[in-house]
């Protein structure tokens, strides 16, 4: 029986958090639009999106690897979802989370890139493989700044408490927040704003979709790939854009609003803290993609890399050592 409770609730789950993941993508190109004086496509059109590509041909090139270029895909899209199960959504514990930790959405975030840059190089194309080179450099330079974060933060939260720091059970039980004074408030926020510029970069959003560059090189590694393989690669993106947003208000703002307002009775209590939960990520969207997507353009490659490497490790750094100052104190 709970088996077949891990298997429909994580269908049902991956089901509702693409959808909303869909949501979301349509709120951000609307919120995009307007702050550059567009109208802007309706908040449906990623559904519409989806159900375009579903409904055309599904090409695969003449000199493709097909097996690896049609696996891609669908691993992006798999790893994608197990991320949602992993995550605490809707204001509830993680479905699978007394299975995995941080670390292990650390290595689930790899994997769907791993799979665009797979699906590049299978493709090829050379404007895929330049797409699939630059991928590679932007995933490995922000995967430093983003394991600071998550070592510091599971390290002080680790100093209060006798339970597994990694676990976002924990977090949930022992925000940062609560545990830090005035200089470990500051160091905090800049993990935060770490974290944030982090969530850019595994969204592949501007200004470090180097990868894709439609200007640059046609579409990047998506050049050669149309209908249904297409359209899993678009859901895969738009999930693990939803599933990095809520992890980062799993790390950072793990609060519910029923125990404020004094709600007790199971139904409402589910109702509020899921709607709050969305709210927070709006909020967190709004300011980590849509923000900084609508106010800036495309770094070049080496920009995005050097911002990552050394400026974003360096901010994470600084905000660690004023987070153990503040233990000292």
């Amino acid at each position: 029986m709970n088996w077949l409770i891990i298997i429909f609730g994580s269908a049902l789950l991956v089901f509702v958090g693409g959808g909303f993941g869909m949501l979301y993508r349509g709120i951000d190109r609307k919120l995009v639009a307007r702050m550059q004086g567009r109208v802007g496509p309706p908040l449906v059109q990623p559904f519409r999106d989806v159900q375009k590509l579903l409904m055309k041909e599904n090409i695969v090139p003449g000199g493709a690897i097909t097996w690896l270029f049609n696996a891609a895909p669908f691993l992006a899209l798999v790893s994608a979802g197990s991320l949602l199960l992993f995550v605490p959504l809707f204001g509830r514990p993680a479905l699978l989370g007394g299975y995995g930790d941080m670390i292990l959405v650390l290595y689930l975030l790899i994997v769907p890139s791993l799979a665009f840059v797979v699906g590049g190089f299978a493709s090829s194309s050379p404007y895929a493989t330049v797409g699939a080179q630059r991928e590679m450099i932007v995933m490995m330079s922000y995967e430093a700044p983003l394991a600071v974060v998550v070592l510091g933060t599971a390290w002080r939260i680790g100093q209060v408490t006798a339970a597994n720091p990694f676990l976002m059970s924990t977090m949930a039980q022992h925000p940062i927040w609560s545990a830090l004074g005035p200089l470990g408030v500051v160091g905090a926020l800049l993990m935060l704003f770490t974290l944030m510029i982090v969530t850019v970069g595994e969204a592949a959003k501007v200004p470090f979709d180097v990868a894709e560059a439609e200007t640059e090189i046609a579409g990047g590694l998506l050049v050669e790939y149309s209908g249904r393989n297409l359209s899993m690669f678009y859901l895969a993106d738009v999930i693990k854009t939803f599933a990095m947003v809520s992890f980062v208000v799993a790390l950072f703002i793990p609060y519910n609003l029923s125990p404020v307002l004094g709600v007790t009775d199971a139904v409402p209590k589910v109702i509020i803290d899921g709607l709050f939960f969305l709210v927070k990520v709006l909020v967190v969207m709004f300011f980590s993609v849509s923000l900084i997507r609508a106010g800036m353009a495309r770094f070049k490659i080496s920009q995005a890399s050097t911002i990552y490497v050394i400026a974003m490790t360096a901010v994470a750094l600084i905000g660690l050592i004023l987070v153990w100052a503040d233990v000292l104190i």
